[in-house]
């Protein structure tokens, strides 16, 4: 065709491969229509195939190829402990039960770090995750990093110890650490007959799990008139020698008063049973500790501890997963969730559900 000024216009076809491949052969129209209406036949059934494919593979949430709908940060106060190796082995069951889930877990060598906790939790902004799980070595100094994730549009879900401001957190997933203590003093306060002499050894400032048992233990014994707490200043890092160091430090000082000692945590569970041990006071003072290990129950077997508050670690990486994602899909979550609390003891350590606390799962690599 031509324009009004008489110079050629070109409308422009789409030729097709096959379309140029029969001009180049000579074969007919008729015959390429023919084989068009084949080729478009063959074309549709294989996207059909496809799509199948697609759907049983990949569904909405992209599960069958691999790919994580939600990469969730799970972040620990340490590495090192049995504990944590259960709150990962709970995390990951509830990542493999929901099937879209790719649990990213990291956290400080040492319960100490408290810079190099904020520190990840920083990175994990930039990447961009889907959700945080922290469990904050820290109640006052990891609040700022935590806002900051708010700010980024990154929810975080507190577990295990909390924060002294919940404003910018979705959920707090954990023991109820004050009634902890206060099964542990009422324990206490029944081993000894309602009157003796107390230590109580503390953990680090600044975690508020720890300072919560405390709380719960020492509000528990001062019901009882005739029961006298004569230590309660001396804290413990997570460093075991250094547990070891202080109780017997503790020991020289009380060991011909005390009656009882009540410890907070693994580490200090650990260097107190030593420090008895080494001075010949194990099974002869009452001493209750807080959190499993496989030396506490032995120790429990042997009549060198008379009871051990228990967690559920694995319920609490289970918890924390599973709320996250329940608020990533827009369901409405608790402000607390209580994972629970029991007392082991000599008489009923090898019950089925003490068993189950005393040796949780833990994750293997």
């Amino acid at each position: 065709m031509t324009s009004s000024r008489g110079s050629p216009t070109f409308v422009h076809q789409p030729r097709t491969a096959a379309g140029l491949l029969a001009a180049a052969f000579g074969i007919s129209s008729e015959t390429r229509q023919m084989r068009r209406l084949t080729l478009g036949i063959l074309l549709l059934a294989v996207a059909s195939g496809c799509a199948d494919s697609g759907a049983s593979t990949d569904g909405a949430a992209g599960k069958g190829n691999g790919s994580a709908k939600y990469r969730i940060a799970v972040i620990p106060k340490g590495t090192t402990h049995d504990f944590w190796l259960s709150v990962r082995a709970g995390a990951e069951k509830a990542a493999a039960e929901l099937g879209n889930v790719e649990v990213i877990w990291d956290g400080p060598e040492s319960e100490t770090q408290k810079d190099v906790q904020i520190n990840l939790v920083d990175g994990f902004i930039n990447d961009q995750l889907d959700g945080i799980c922290l469990a904050p070595i820290d109640r006052d100094g990891m609040i700022p990093v935590v806002r900051r994730a708010r700010d980024a549009g990154i929810p975080t879900l507190i577990f295990d110890s909390g924060l002294s401001d919940t404003e910018a957190t979705i959920s707090y997933v954990a023991t109820d650490n004050y009634q902890g203590g206060v099964i542990a003093g009422e324990q206490m306060a029944k081993l000894l007959g309602g009157k003796g002499n107390i230590i109580l050894l503390r953990y680090q400032e600044g975690s508020e799990s720890t300072e919560q048992r405390e709380e719960g233990f020492l509000d528990t014994l001062a019901k009882y008139p005739d029961i006298v707490i004569i230590s309660d200043e001396q804290r413990v890092t997570t460093d075991t020698v250094e547990a070891v160091r202080v109780s017997s430090s503790l020991l020289l000082t009380h060991g011909d008063n005390v009656d009882g000692i009540f410890t907070v945590c693994e580490s200090l569970n650990k260097g107190m049973l030593k420090a008895l041990q080494d001075k010949q006071l194990a099974g002869k003072v009452k001493f209750i500790g807080f959190d499993s290990d496989p030396q506490l129950v032995d120790a429990m077997k042997n009549g060198q501890m008379d009871g051990i508050v228990l967690q559920d670690p694995v319920q609490m990486g289970y918890e924390s997963v599973m709320t996250m994602v329940a608020h990533l899909e827009g369901r409405p979550v608790d402000e607390k969730i209580s994972t629970g609390e029991a007392l082991a003891t000599p008489e009923n350590m090898n019950e089925e559900r003490m068993h189950e606390l005393l040796f949780p799962d833990k994750f293997r690599e």
